[in-house]
């Protein structure tokens, strides 16, 4: 896997981290909140699905009660490099 995209994931991953931590959601709540299902949450944790679609981030991101803009406004994604061709 490229580094850029392996940035990315551990990117993502954190931040959902960071939010459920923040929220007090457990991957089943988070699961009920965002209609996600567990497996799906549980694979992107844990690194079996390493590129999640928009859709399933904006489910997750409405479940927490987060906007996608609030979700990619961090200093770790806006660290990301550019990936270029």
């Amino acid at each position: 896997m490229n580094e850029n995209v392996t940035n990315t994931y551990i990117t993502v991953k954190n931040r959902l981290l960071t939010l459920m931590d923040e929220k007090r959601l457990s991957i089943h709540r988070l699961a009920l909140e965002s209609s996600v299902a567990p497996s799906t949450i549980k694979n992107i944790l844990y690194g079996k699905s390493v590129n999640p679609g928009i859709v399933t981030i904006k489910m997750l991101c409405d479940g927490m009660g987060v906007t996608l803009p609030e979700f990619f406004c961090t200093d770790e994604f806006a660290g990301l490099e550019t990936e270029t061709g």
